[in-house]
Order: structure tokens, then C-alpha cells, then sequence
């Protein structure tokens, strides 16, 4: 089976498979003449265990842990469990704080940021998790990096399109060039919109970041 059908079945980009598999949670066999990766109907059941795992939260290193059998399913759920029962006292704390700043603050010009900066950070050191910023900032710039790039791309590709209908102006017995052409550039643009679209997906997966906190 090839990655692509592997990804049609599971739901998993091309990409993340290979995230799983530099993280050893997937080994698929190779074709001992080209070498090429060969998935088996048994790598397809473990990304479905890797994605509801993943679903679920749990760590990249934990799933590892439940398949080397250093880990049972029953801790890492049970551990999940304890997660996100800290994740619901940190949304009340997050909504005790955003009542507080409701009452206590009139508007944002007579916000007194640092003392609440100061109260969360305390809140932090007892558990309480507040939304990563970083990770927010990091995925709106990949986004902006990635739009800009096909933007250019398509711009330089429409521009060539227009040229080549100047040319054709100027020269009307070359029209089959014109038009091979223009169905060339044409499909590129489709092709950079398609792939910016992979791009967003995957951006928004986030597996390559979420790895560096396990």
C-alpha cells in the first residue's frame, strides 16, 4: 500500500506519517528492489491507534511507552484522566481572572497588566496552564509565510499568463503554444493553492511543534 492511500484511509497528511515514523511509532516495511515503503493493513491499524491517541492528547513519548509495554493503556489513560482534570481547574481559574479583570478594570487603558502578569505567573508555578502564546504566534507566522509564498508564486505565474497573451496579440498563429501554455500555468496556480491548503492542515495539526513538549 502506498502513503497516499494510507493517508486517504487514516486521515493522517503525508507529512505526519513520516513525523511518526522518525519518531519510531510506525515501521513499515521496505521493498527490498526499490527500497520504497510498503504499508501493510497492520500500519494503517496503528496510525488509527497513534490518531485517537493523539485525539486524546496523549504525549508522543507516552504512546511510545505503551508500545515498548513500559506503559499499560490504562495509566496513560489514567494519566490523561489527571490532565484534564487540571486542564478544568485551569479554565476556572481563567474564568475567575477574566470576571476579575471584567469588574475590577474599566477599560484597557487603566489596565494594571504587570500585577495580573504577576498573579498568573504565580498561578503557574501551582499548576494552573494558561493558553501558549508562542505556539499561537509561531503557527500565524508559518501561515503568513506559507500565503505569501504562493501569493507571490501565483503572481508571477498570472503575470507570465498575461505576457504570453501580448505575444499572441502579436503573433495570432501561434495560438496551440499559447494555449499549452496557458493550461501549463493555469495548473501550476491550482497546484500552489492545493499545496498552501496542505499547508494550513498541517501548520494546524501542529505535530512537528507539539513534539518539542515530550
Amino acid at each position: 500500500m502506498k502513503i497516499y492511500q494510507v493517508e486517504e484511509l487514516v486521515g493522517i497528511t503525508k507529512k505526519n506519517i513520516r513525523f511518526y515514523e522518525d519518531q519510531k511509532l510506525l515501521c513499515p516495511k521496505r521493498n527490498p528492489q526499490n527500497d520504497y515503503r510498503e504499508y501493510s493493513l497492520e500500519d494503517v491499524r496503528q496510525l488509527e491507534k497513534i490518531k485517537l491517541l493523539r485525539k486524546l492528547s496523549v504525549p508522543i513519548e507516552e504512546i511510545r511507552l505503551i508500545e515498548t509495554g513500559k506503559l499499560s493503556l490504562t495509566q496513560s489513560m489514567n494519566r490523561q484522566i489527571e490532565r484534564i482534570e487540571k486542564e478544568k481547574q485551569s479554565a476556572q481559574v481563567m474564568k475567575e481572572l477574566c470576571a476579575r479583570l471584567r469588574d475590577e478594570t474599566a477599560d484597557l487603558k487603566t489596565l494594571n497588566a504587570s500585577f495580573y502578569l504577576s498573579e498568573m505567573d504565580k498561578m503557574e508555578t501551582q499548576g494552573t496552564k494558561f493558553k501558549d502564546i508562542q505556539k499561537e504566534d509561531i503557527n500565524r507566522k508559518k501561515k503568513s509565510g506559507a500565503v505569501a509564498a504562493a501569493g507571490v508564486f501565483c503572481l508571477i505565474l498570472i503575470i507570465s499568463f498575461i505576457a504570453t497573451l501580448f505575444v499572441y496579440r502579436a503573433e495570432p498563429k501561434i495560438l496551440g503554444p499559447i494555449i499549452v501554455t496557458g493550461l501549463i500555468l493555469i495548473g501550476l496556480v491550482v497546484g500552489i493553492i492545493i499545496a498552501l491548503i496542505q499547508r494550513i492542515k498541517e501548520i494546524n495539526g501542529g505535530e512537528e511543534y507539539d513534539a518539542r513538549n515530550y
